[in-house]
């Protein structure tokens, strides 16, 4: 994984709540929707690197699976023992 840059950011109270109630609104992180919105200026501007990584995923990772599945071999009519 891409290691993240942090920095201070200092913002007046009432900007920090209108984008907080707007992070809220589309189930977002108040720090994911700064990023979101710096990404869309920066590419509406045509001042987005092309190798700029992607913006992490949404929601909890996903879990791996403890065992594989047994191969299909290994199954009788289609459903696991």
């Amino acid at each position: 994984m891409v290691e993240r840059k942090s920095f201070l950011l200092r913002l007046d109270p009432v900007v920090h709540d209108a984008l907080a109630r707007w992070a809220a609104d589309e189930l977002r992180s108040t720090n994911a929707q700064v990023e979101f919105v710096l990404r869309k200026a920066l590419a509406e501007a045509g001042r987005l690197p092309a190798d700029a990584g992607r913006p992490a995923r949404r929601g909890r990772p996903r879990k791996r699976p403890e065992s594989p599945d047994p191969p299909a071999a290994d199954r009788k009519n289609g459903s696991p023992e």
